[in-house]
């Protein structure tokens, strides 16, 4: 009965190994996209982001057991996302990519808000933020990817109206 006992668990490790290589053969390429946006890398040169993906990869398989009901790519987003949010002060200038003019708490905010469609209250619950603040961060950053690729235009102070005006309106949704 031993034997079959530790062939019953190998046969169920190897199923769940498989159902986490589809897993990733179906997600990676997304996740990795949001961690390049995140870490404001390009497409071509994303050492960093392809960095955080495999720790955030490799933290959701060490924990499949536990959270065997909970999404796999929930779990590995908000991994991913936690990992840049406690590093993103070494990157904190882009290097190229669409959101390099953000902060990284802005980029963090406005990819896990539009990019990836995660609702407000869970982005707040995620980074430990009020709701109102996640809407204020997200509609500041949006004004300011807007008036960067508008290109040269006001000074500074205009894009301050401009991310104050978007910010009262709550119109970051």
């Amino acid at each position: 009965m031993g034997n079959q006992g530790k062939n019953r668990r190998r046969s169920e490790h190897a199923r769940r190994a498989q159902e986490f290589d589809t897993f990733v053969a179906g997600a990676a390429g997304r996740l990795l996209h949001t961690a390049t946006l995140l870490t404001a890398e390009t497409r071509a040169r994303n050492p960093y982001a392809r960095e955080l993906l495999t720790a955030a990869l490799a933290h959701t398989y060490a924990l499949r057991e536990r959270n065997a009901d909970e999404d796999p790519y929930a779990l590995t987003r908000d991994d991913l996302a936690l990992r840049f949010a406690r590093t993103a002060w070494r990157h904190h200038g882009g290097r190229g990519g669409p959101l390099a003019v953000l902060t990284p708490h802005e980029r963090l905010v406005l990819v896990l808000r539009l990019y990836e469609g995660v609702e407000e209250e869970q982005v707040g619950a995620l980074l430990g933020l009020p709701e109102a603040r996640i809407r204020a961060v997200c509609a500041r950053a949006v004004a300011r990817v807007r008036a960067e690729r508008r290109g040269p235009g006001p000074a500074p102070s205009g894009l301050g109206a401009a991310s104050r005006g978007a910010g009262g309106r709550g119109a970051a949704a």
